[in-house]
């Protein structure tokens, strides 16, 4: 990873929706994008192209799905496909973020009133994205 600021694409990857956010290395924070639909378990890879075009970051990060102990899980194998797949056709490079409870996360800060529109898939990316510049990375 490169010594100076980094913009960052975070995604949050499930069977039926990809969570997409941005966010800046500089500041630590990070903004909830998007929702990108699965079909038939295959991204939408025309839109995730349109966000890599539009933010041109030079990191992205891919939530993995843990079991509470740490453990691996069907969903995340998938997810780790899905990096490498993203860093086949993007040639960028991939990390991964441990994304236990921020779907949880997600939901509860929108407990008492509506999520944005950008979903709360996408929030759940914001979440793992700001974990994972604050320090809470996995190995490969």
């Amino acid at each position: 990873m490169s010594a100076g600021p980094l913009t960052v694409l975070g995604f949050d990857y499930g069977e039926k929706r990809i969570g997409v956010a941005v966010g800046q290395t500089l500041t630590g924070t990070a903004t909830a994008v998007q929702t990108i639909s699965q079909h038939q378990h295959q991204p939408d890879w025309t839109a995730i192209g349109r966000l890599i075009d539009t933010w041109q970051p030079q990191q992205l990060v891919v939530g993995l799905p843990l079991n509470m102990d740490g453990s691996e899980q069907s969903l995340t194998r998938r997810a780790r496909r899905f990096g490498r797949q993203l860093a086949g056709r993007y040639r960028l490079p991939v990390d991964y973020a441990d994304e236990r409870l921020s779907t949880r996360e997600a939901a509860r800060a929108y407990e008492h009133r509506a999520p944005p529109r950008e979903g709360r898939d996408a929030v759940a990316a914001k979440v793992i994205l700001e974990g994972w510049m604050a320090g809470t990375k996995l190995p490969p």
